[in-house]
């Protein structure tokens, strides 16, 4: 049975089996016309010999059949076998081997098929090299980007992302219990979208335009550039261009504070000069010792406007990296009395009593500046000064010690002031940053830049400061420098 239609196959499903049976009907045709023609002359020539009919009969058939067999296996020679090797070509184009070539060498159309073929696989090889090409050099463009790159389809799957975007995902396919879910409401809820990223999608699927948004997602702030793919004018899907601005916004909310912050230090000063000196220049003080005062007000305000000028000039330079660093040996020892022996003086007009406490022995730093420190103590006595009232006590002290088996200098500015609220320690090094919400002026008053210098210069010599405050007992800053970098933190 199974040979019966293997044959059945090679006769009706090969162009050799079809020529075969083509021929073989041909042949019978033909016998069958022959037969018709000579049937009335076979009783004249054959009249006495029957057996010599059928025996003429079977001969051509044999001869017929072998004739028709030895032209079907001629003619498959001819145009099976090229086809065969056609049919084998495509397959292996269809399989991605695009550098299969036929070898057929003829003048008739299967020769012009097999040329014409030969060409499409040579172009087609040609396209899908410059595709490749272009998809690695669009794939290397996307792995170098350091934003991250995001492509949705419609229903909102992903199915392109960069390194970094990938990471993105990782980090926001954990935010479904913790965002807002009533940021997305009114819309249609795209499950396999993160989260962060689902509003924007949704309006960019919906309007069919470009749509830029900044996202909050935990303390970072990303910026998302979000553009439709549209294919005959249908939106398939949507790319997203993420970026991390945490750093930008940062700055840019530091710059907004910094304005604010120098105009309303500015500001009070400056009305004070001009209500004062309208005063005098319109004579409404007559008594010389109200226009002293008023003169004395103008210069103090003055003063106070010169060192706030100078403070920002100095933290702008520091920040700038523009500081002149005149590193040498030193020893600390004359730099603190001889700041000790500086503020004796004022702190006898305030009533506060100034004690120094400093080892036999050198406090000695292998690489600093000493004006640079001189600048950081005197910035620290100041303060200390400022907000110790009378009968109190203000202490400088310094040490060696070990940190880490590392050899530091220890330096102490302690002062029985009114303190710092314990929420504003944290920021008190930062530019502008004041305890004392209502900024009143006075005795008490500064520029807010005094602190963020010292934080500076203790940073330039590799150094640490922090501070310990309680409110209205006192504050304490201490300072650890390094004896030598090399063993800085």
């Amino acid at each position: 049975m199974r040979l019966w239609r293997r044959l059945y196959r090679l006769l009706w499903h090969s162009v050799i089996g079809k020529l075969w049976a083509t021929i073989m009907l041909l042949v019978a045709v033909v016998l069958l016309i022959l037969g018709v023609f000579l049937l009335q002359y076979i009783d004249i020539w054959f009249n006495d010999n029957a057996h010599a009919i059928k025996l003429l009969f079977i001969v051509t058939a044999v001869i017929g059949f072998l004739l028709s067999t030895f032209f079907a296996f001629f003619l498959s020679a001819k145009i099976q076998q090229p086809l065969l090797q056609l049919k084998n070509a495509a397959d292996s184009v269809a399989q991605g081997d695009y550098s299969t070539r036929v070898n057929i060498r003829s003048s008739d159309e299967i020769g012009q098929l097999a040329n014409t073929f030969n060409h499409m696989t040579e172009q087609l090889e040609e396209l899908i090299h410059d595709l490749q090409h272009e998809k690695n050099h669009l794939a290397s463009i996307l792995r170098s980007m350091g934003d991250s790159v995001i492509t949705f389809d419609a229903e909102g799957c992903v199915i392109l992302t960069n390194p970094s975007g990938h990471l993105l995902i990782n980090q926001w396919s954990g935010l479904e219990s913790e965002w807002d879910d009533d940021d997305i409401e009114g819309m249609p809820l795209l499950t396999n979208t993160p989260l962060p990223l689902r509003h924007l999608l949704h309006n960019v699927m919906q309007e069919g335009r470009d749509l830029t948004d900044k996202i909050h997602v935990h303390s970072n702030v990303w910026s998302v550039v979000m553009a439709p793919l549209q294919s005959g004018g249908v939106i398939r899907g949507a790319v997203a261009v993420i970026r991390n601005v945490t750093e930008e916004h940062k700055l840019d909310k530091l710059r907004r504070d910094f304005v604010a912050n120098i105009s309303h230090e500015i500001r009070t000063p400056l009305s004070m000069l001009q209500g004062y000196s309208e005063a005098l220049i319109d004579d409404i003080v007559v008594e010389p010792e109200e226009r002293k005062e008023l003169v004395q007000v103008i210069y103090d305000e003055s003063l106070r406007m010169g060192r706030l000028v100078n403070d920002f000039l100095d933290i702008a330079r520091m920040e700038a990296g523009h500081v002149d660093m005149n590193e040498q040996q030193i020893d600390l020892n004359h730099m603190i009395r001889r700041v000790h022996r500086k503020f004796q003086v004022y702190a006898k007009e305030r009533d506060v009593l100034l004690n120094l406490s400093l080892p036999e022995e050198p406090l000695t730093l292998m690489q600093a500046d000493e004006d640079k420190l001189e600048q950081v103590l005197t910035n620290l006595m100041d303060n200390a000064l400022r907000h110790t009232t009378a009968g109190k006590c203000i202490a400088i002290a310094g040490e060696n010690v070990l940190v880490n088996e590392s050899s530091f200098v220890q330096i102490v500015v302690k002062d029985e002031g009114q303190g710092i609220p314990t929420e504003d320690v944290p920021f008190i090094f930062e530019r502008f940053y004041k305890a004392d919400k209502a900024r009143k002026r006075g005795a008490s008053s500064g520029t807010g830049l005094g602190l963020a210098i010292v934080k500076n210069l203790i940073d330039m010599h590799h150094g640490q400061i922090a501070v310990d405050s309680v409110k209205g007992t006192g504050t304490t800053f201490t300072i650890l420098l390094p004896v030598d970098v090399r063993d800085s933190f």
